[in-house]
């Protein structure tokens, strides 16, 4: 348990920085733009290393908190699918993006909220996908006050209906390759049997 807590800590705490510009200042001003950038991706990577190998090792023996209702892998599912679709808007200028302003923190919380829907009953999963979807909150709210400050800009293109048809095609083949595939290879647990 210690390893995941471990590596949540570091992969939301380096994700909540640029959430607090001073914050990302004070370290852009200390390891220049590229440092700055090679120690965020860096540590990232370390703590999705350290949740996914954390996250395995409870599964061995988890901590049951409370057995939740049969039947939440449908919704968990379709949650997920939607995520997929809104992470692949995140970088094109379609009317997703447009509307959802902020789709990838979006996609997280649809993904942490599903899984938290077959995973939130033990206490790996409690932590893991709550904190994800504590961080997303947070990110939601601070991204809405730094563009009400006219620090960012999420409206700043004219939305293309192909830029949709290609998040839809994109997240589809994302989310078939992570449910056949990808989600036991990477994750350990296989989805579809």
């Amino acid at each position: 348990m210690g390893i995941l807590i471990v590596g949540l800590l570091i992969f939301i705490g380096i994700h909540l920085v640029p959430a607090l510009p001073r914050k990302k200042h004070k370290f852009v001003k200390l390891l220049g733009d590229k440092g700055y950038k090679i120690a965020y991706g860096v540590l990232a990577v370390l703590g999705l290393v350290l949740i996914i190998w954390g996250y395995a090792q409870t599964l061995e023996n988890p901590v049951v908190l409370f057995d939740l209702p049969y039947g939440m892998r449908h919704a968990t599912m379709l949650l997920v699918l939607l995520a997929f679709i809104l992470f692949a808007s995140a970088r094109l200028n379609g009317y997703l993006r447009y509307y959802a302003r902020h789709p990838l923190t979006l996609a997280v919380k649809l993904w942490a909220f599903g899984h938290l829907l077959v995973k939130g009953g033990i206490l790996a999963g409690l932590l893991l996908f709550g904190g994800f979807l504590a961080w997303a909150v947070f990110a939601r709210i601070s991204a809405k006050k730094r563009e009400a400050a006219g620090l960012i800009k999420t409206r700043d293109f004219a939305p293309n209906w192909v830029h949709d048809v290609i998040a839809v095609v994109v997240g589809l083949g994302l989310y078939v390759a992570f449910a056949f595939y990808l989600h036991n290879v990477l994750i350990g647990v296989p989805l579809i049997r």
